[in-house]
Parts: structure tokens; sequence; C-alpha cells
């Protein structure tokens, strides 16, 4: 029996101060991975403060310089059907509608996607050690079986990645997270939420345990013209990523003048170089553009048996996806790209 208590926080504050009086409480919105975790006997929450009552946390804004800002609370199919979000960002639409069922999307929350833990078969076998889950206690993916495992950012502790599909677009949007803990309010890159293993791969992120996340804000640049979100996995059935690439772009006169591209199911978190990016300015859209970017992402890739296919999977989704991107009707069943 797993007893705890329960609190409705009423107000964000009364949420933050419940978090903050008792290191195993834990917020629950739509509790799609923390049931999960619950019944795998990898969480023992002392205290669920149901964040359900704060309305606030409900909405889809506009911001004053154009952005959007997608509340926490709101529900991820509620976000990937929202007028704006399907007009100014489809990029983040599809690539949430690629994620999970709609039963699940309709219960999974903006903040709870970004907070959910990795699918790693030996984090959730209890009987096989693991830094993620007890630090010191070994990394058996490394020698073991590790096909969905990381080829870059990784640790000596850790070849875990990240499960979301949301939070690969997120990064090539190059949104803001926005939480509020006992010392107020501040902002989180995107780029700097998630963290790499390390020796601490028992961190997921870089949210204290007191705060919580109310908001995730997108820039103005939602790529509408030049998208595409290209999702490879074992089976078209919800299943998490192989790999996975998000991809923005804005072309004038046939050459790429701002290019965004992250890849998910390599890392630890969904996975951007700057430099890969800036070496697309200036040139035409072609496989060998879009090659050279991927060299530069994937730069020092490492696999580790089982999942060494991944590197040159990745290189390969990175091209084909720059090339659906420049028409995004290709990205209808049956269509094709074309460069």
């Amino acid at each position: 029996m797993n007893n705890f208590d329960y609190l409705r926080a009423g107000t964000i504050k009364e949420a933050v101060r419940g978090i903050a009086t008792q290191p195993a409480n834990q917020f629950i919105a739509g509790g799609t991975n923390l049931i999960d975790l619950w019944k795998y006997d990898l969480t023992h929450p002392a205290r669920l403060i149901d964040l359900n009552g704060l309305d606030e946390l409900k909405t889809i804004t506009e911001l004053p310089d154009g952005g959007l800002r997608l509340g926490a609370l709101v529900s991820n199919n509620a976000t990937a059907y929202h007028p704006i979000v399907e007009e100014r960002y489809p990029l983040l639409s599809r690539t949430i509608l690629a994620g999970a069922t709609a039963q699940i999307r309709n219960s999974a929350t903006n903040g709870g996607n970004l907070l959910q833990r990795t699918r790693c078969y030996y984090f959730y076998d209890v009987a096989s050690p693991c830094n993620k889950r007890v630090p010191g206690s070994g990394c058996p993916a490394i020698e073991g079986q590790n096909r969905l495992h990381a080829i870059l950012g990784e640790s000596a502790q850790c070849i875990a990645t990240h499960p979301s599909d949301m939070a690969v677009a997120l990064a090539a949007l190059e949104a803001v997270v926005q939480v509020t803990g006992p010392e107020g309010q501040r902002s989180i890159p995107i780029a700097d939420f998630h963290r790499l293993p390390g020796n601490t791969p028992e961190r997921d992120n870089t949210l204290a345990a007191d705060e919580l996340i109310t908001s995730i804000d997108l820039p103005a640049t939602g790529y509408a013209a030049h998208h595409s979100y290209l999702k490879l996995r074992d089976r078209n059935s919800y299943a998490f990523a192989l790999v996975s690439v998000a991809t923005g772009l804005e072309l004038e006169d046939g050459k790429i003048t701002r290019a965004r591209i992250a890849v998910g199911g390599v890392a630890h978190k969904p996975w951007r170089k700057p430099a890969a990016e800036d070496a697309l300015i200036d040139k035409e859209p072609s496989p060998e553009a879009f090659g050279a970017a991927a060299d530069i992402l994937l730069a020092g890739a490492t696999g580790y048996g089982h999942n060494d296919f991944k590197i040159e999977l990745a290189r390969r989704a990175i091209i084909r996806n720059g090339a659906m991107a420049l028409d995004p009707s290709c990205q209808r069943p049956g269509a094709q790209p074309s460069l």
C-alpha cells in the first residue's frame, strides 16, 4: 500500500509552499508519467499537490512581443489544436501529435511533458542497477541492450535519452520556460532546461525541487512556411523515437537566411548545435548543405553496439527533414519530399 496525503492547491503560492515543506512531496496534473513511475515502484510521494485548480495556468495567450504563452496546465491536445499554434507554430502542433495517443494527449500537460523521465528499460527495472535511479549503482545499458540509447552528450554514468517529442520542437523554436519558486519567478531558456547526465544523471533538468513550471513562452518566429518534424521509430503507433528531427527554416531568394535543427532520441536532452545551423546560412537548400550541417551537429557521436546505427540514421534524418521543411505539404501521408 502506498499511503500519501493530498492537497488541492488553490493558488500558485500555495502549491509552491506545499512542495517546499517536504522533499518527498510531488505535484500532479495529468499524471500520465507519475502514475507509471508509482506503479513501477520508482517514486513514493509523501503528499500529492494537485495543480488542477490553478485555472490561470490553463490558458494560451498572445505576448506583447508577438510570441505565445502556453500555460503549463494546458493539455497537449488542446495545445496542438489551438488555432494560433496550428497557424503560427505548426512545427509544434505536428510534433505533439506525433507523441502519444489522443487519450494520453488529452490528459498530459505542457509542463508535465517537459518533466517526464526517461523510458530506459534499466531505469524502469528496479531489479537492475541504474545510476539515474540509484546514484553510484552503475549503468548496465553501456554494456547491455542499448538500442534506444544516447549517441551524444552521454557520460560513463548514463546513456539514457529524453523521451519527449514536444521538447524537440520547443528546442528548435527556442522556447523559454517560466517557473515560480519560493524566491519568485525566473525564466529558463529551453536549451538550459534539460541537463546532460555528467556525474549526476539522477538530475534530469535545472528546475529546483521547490519550483513550479507556470508557462512555456514561444518567440514570434514560428517557421510556419518552412518546417518539418520527422520521427523514426520501430512502429508507427506512438512508439518512442529512435531518432527524431525538428527543422525550421526561413528562405529568401532561394537561400537559407535562418535555420533551426533539433534532434531527439539521441541524447539526455534535445540536441542542437548553433554552428550546424550557421553553416546553412546563405546556402541553397540541398542534400549537400544539409549533410554538412548534419556532420557538424553529430560530431563526436558514439555508439555502444546495439545503437551504432543511430549515427547514420540521424544524419540521413537531418538531410531528409531539411528537404521536407521546404514544402510542409509533403508531410501528408504518401507524399515525398524533393530537392
